[in-house]
């Protein structure tokens, strides 16, 4: 796996853990502090994407990709979906704005 996704993929990971296991009056700057690093991860995922030459392949293409499969692997299913429609935007070129982001 790319460096850089990795680590972006690891903090997002730890991000969610966090979250999922959190239980406190705090746990609404715990999941900001989780979407904000998800989204970090997703723009390392776009660069990848723009720098390995592969923006030009299907989603069906890229969702084969040893990579993306290994990042699917990891991510909890509950975010399958999310991750899924990102790589589709980036295909897309799409790149969404801040209010534009999941909620």
């Amino acid at each position: 796996m790319d460096p850089k996704v990795k680590q972006a993929l690891d903090i997002t990971l730890h991000n969610w853990q966090t979250m999922t296991s959190y239980q406190s009056d705090e746990k609404e700057a715990v999941a900001d502090q989780f979407q904000s690093s998800f989204y970090a991860f997703i723009e390392t995922v776009r660069e990848w994407v723009l720098r390995e030459g592969n923006p030009h392949l299907s989603l069906d293409e890229m969702l084969e990709n040893d990579m993306i499969q290994e990042i699917f692997d990891l991510l909890p299913a509950p975010l399958h979906l999310n991750f899924e429609t990102e790589i589709e935007l980036i295909l897309d070129r799409v790149e969404r704005v801040d209010e534009d982001k999941y909620d």
